[in-house]
């Protein structure tokens, strides 16, 4: 029994530290998804080789959180896994069996409702950011926010295609902004990281370029090839935007008559 109540303890610490670890990515500018996945994937030692991956290992802070969460999450799995040969192996008889699977079901039963309960994770949001101000040098900012990521609008990577229409095109060419989308930095491979570039700035082959705007003014942008459609494409969202700005533009002329 005291093995199971063991069981259950190292699980809810190993899913903490992942939460932890997670929020700390989030506040290096991460997105919440990707720093979910990161987190849990150092943890467990998968080691997924992804675009993200490369891109976290390029920062200090992020390349930090994910080597200490790779040594936390080795010893934690080889614990769970012996806690688990004491649980149903040693007991000789079938109800301290039976007992320790039960402490173990309701256990990770209650620990799966506590994840998905979006009451808990505001809570434990709000206790770990506070610790990470107080405690640690990281800068801890709420970017969906400052960013204003609702109403649609996000952040995305994305990698230029040889056969895309961004491809081997200026940003001025491209006029991204008439459509509502701003370009905030481009990757590189083999040379370095080009924060907020502008106009002349040209985008190569496999550049991985982070885009600002909304949704799906950005999933359009991703299928555009070289073709007439694309220029077609491009044309309707900066129409799009232009009546949004003039019905802006009218709305407020209303109400300061």
């Amino acid at each position: 029994m005291i093995a199971a109540i063991s069981l259950f303890l190292i699980i809810t610490l190993s899913a903490l530290i992942t939460k932890i670890a997670a929020i700390a990515l989030i506040h290096t500018g991460l997105s919440t998804e990707s720093a979910k996945f990161q987190a849990r994937s150092a943890y467990t030692g998968a080691g997924l080789s992804t675009n993200e991956t490369e891109l976290v290992m390029n920062h200090p802070v992020r390349r930090k959180i994910i080597y200490n969460l790779m040594l936390i999450g080795n010893a934690g799995i080889v614990t769970v896994m012996s806690s688990l040969i004491l649980t149903f192996v040693l007991p000789e008889t079938t109800a301290s069996r039976l007992y320790g699977l039960l402490i173990v079901v309701v256990g990770l039963t209650a620990l799966w409702l506590a994840i998905r309960s979006k009451w808990v994770d505001r809570g434990l949001s709000r206790v770990i950011s506070a610790m990470l101000r107080r405690y640690t040098d990281l800068d801890v900012q709420d970017f969906a926010a400052v960013l204003h990521l609702k109403d649609d609008y996000k952040i995305s990577e994305a990698r230029v295609d040889q056969d895309g229409w961004m491809c081997n095109r200026t940003l001025q060419e491209l006029n991204l902004r008439e459509e509502g989308i701003t370009i905030l930095g481009v990757y590189r491979k083999g040379d370095m990281y080009y924060g907020s570039p502008s106009g002349p700035f040209k985008l190569l082959p496999n550049d991985i370029v982070t885009i600002y705007g909304k949704a799906d003014g950005i999933k359009s942008l991703y299928n555009r090839k070289k073709d007439f459609y694309a220029h077609l494409e491009h044309e309707r969202f900066v129409a799009r935007e232009e009546y949004k700005r003039n019905s802006e533009i009218i709305k407020s002329a209303q109400e300061e008559e």
